[in-house]
């Protein structure tokens, strides 16, 4: 074995080497467009806030919820569900200047005459992204 010519042979590293980026260029390359063709990128604005609702319910007809803490919301995108068989008269939202709930805000719920929660009925309060994809129960009261 020729030890000189061992040294200064190096044909075989170069090829290896360029081999291995042009898959890893070829292996990321795909991934950034598979996740744009996909949507994935998309859903990025779309997670549901985090904050903190209270519920007092008089006994009879009016349900009281209230932004204690956590992240503003447009009150255009929260929804009260009332359990199936009940009527809400009307649903008023007390907000700020903005038109957002934010801590201390109010939403109140009026049911219809002679209508009132039984004993393990539930409320929730639904938020829905502004694109209508996404949504999620903020919180649930139950009766």
């Amino acid at each position: 074995m020729d030890i000189k010519k061992f040294l200064s042979e190096s044909r075989a590293v170069s090829p290896v080497i360029g081999v291995i980026l042009m898959v890893a260029i070829t292996v990321i390359l795909a991934a950034v467009i598979g996740t744009f063709v996909l949507g994935l990128g998309d859903q990025v604005g779309d997670t549901a806030p985090q904050a903190s609702f209270s519920f007092d319910y008089d006994g009879a007809q009016e349900i009281t919820i209230t932004h204690e803490s956590g992240d503003s919301i447009a009150s255009d995108e929260l929804s009260v569900v009332i359990p199936s068989g009940l009527t809400a008269d009307t649903v008023s939202k007390k907000t700020g200047s903005d038109d957002s709930m934010n801590a201390g805000d109010t939403i109140v719920v009026e049911l219809a005459a002679g209508d009132e929660l039984e004993d393990g009925d539930q409320v929730r309060l639904v938020w829905t992204s502004e694109s209508g994809s996404n949504s999620a129960t903020l919180q649930t009261y139950t009766h």
